[in-house]
């Protein structure tokens, strides 16, 4: 078990994950710098680069303890040719140039945890996804053709991260699920406002699951993973506990005390994303992964169960709101 404080560099650390990461381990002593693409205001370091091309910036991981690369344009939006090409190249790219950086390094970090998603699963009702059994998504039958773009991400992105020749350098990659915070402009806040505004029924069939993750547990199963010099390869990060979108939905009306919500059927969920800017795909598609390292491993949830991290959720929101 390491004691000491670590130095610990996160690339694109200036999001609502990176963020609240970056507290979280500064918390608990550890000394913090941000790779940031604009001005980012922080208790801790930050450093500009621009996830493309090296720079001064390299300078900042020779030496470092751990890397913890959260780089990623945001899915919220429609996937014009644009934007697949940002949300692609911000991820693969990025990964790629950060592979390039630490092979030339004299000290390179003992460890490189690289952010992924659980979205690389395929779209499942039948069965949970674990990373031993997990089958990688793309051409389901029963899945709109257009989600096998965010499967070739999330394909590609962890080929880049695991084909970059890095020998003395421990690599996780983090199959994240959605992460669940009570913070404006997140997913959290925007299902919290339909559910408050009477809006926030079942959506689609809901009978597709949702795999989260509180943001507790996102911090500290990182900070798990830091220390277990044993684990590298994929880990998924999600509560042990996915709940389909009927439940889900449920349990985030009571928590916010609304007992009844509109539902979405898929062909206004449709519509609604086209007037929004994004994409159904972030509600239609049936996530259903399971920590399965994480749990074989000891870690032990904070909020395991949906409905407690919801009822969790709300209080915080409204204390914060005070």
């Amino acid at each position: 078990m390491i004691t000491r404080p670590l130095r610990i560099v996160i690339p694109g650390g200036s999001g609502q994950v990176g963020r609240m990461l970056a507290a979280a381990l500064s918390q608990r002593g550890h000394h913090i710098t941000v790779l940031t693409r604009g001005p980012f205001a922080a208790p801790w370091r930050t450093v500009h680069w621009d996830g493309l091309n090296p720079g001064p910036w390299v300078d900042e991981i020779d030496g470092t303890d751990v890397v913890i690369n959260l780089a990623g344009r945001s899915v919220n939006c429609r996937y014009t040719n644009r934007h697949r090409c940002e949300i692609y190249d911000s991820r693969v790219v990025t990964t790629r140039l950060l592979g390039e950086a630490i092979a030339c390094l004299a000290h390179p970090p003992r460890l490189w945890l690289n952010a992924s998603t659980a979205t690389i699963y395929r779209h499942t009702l039948d069965r949970a996804m674990d990373e031993v059994t997990g089958e990688i998504g793309g051409g389901e039958a029963d899945a709109n053709s257009t989600w096998d773009f965010s499967v070739r991400v999330a394909r590609d992105w962890e080929a880049a991260f695991f084909e970059s020749v890095a020998p003395f350098t421990r690599k996780v990659a983090l199959r994240s699920a959605i992460t669940l915070s009570p913070e404006p402009g997140n997913a959290f806040a925007i299902l919290s406002n339909l559910v408050r505004l009477g809006l926030g029924g079942t959506q689609g069939s809901g009978r597709q699951f949702v795999s989260w993750i509180h943001e507790l547990d996102f911090a500290r199963a990182v900070e798990f993973l830091i220390h277990r010099d044993d684990i590298d390869g994929p880990v998924n990060l999600a509560s042990p506990n996915p709940v389909p979108n009927r439940s889900f939905m449920r349990s985030l009306r009571e928590a916010w005390n609304r007992p009844n919500g509109v539902p979405a059927p898929r062909p206004i969920l449709e519509l609604a994303s086209w007037l929004l800017r994004t994409e159904s795909e972030l509600v239609l598609k049936s996530r259903r992964v399971i920590p399965g390292r994480l749990l074989t491993a000891g870690f032990r949830f904070l909020h395991a169960e949906w409905p407690e991290a919801a009822e969790d959720l709300v209080r915080e929101w409204r204390a914060r709101d005070r």
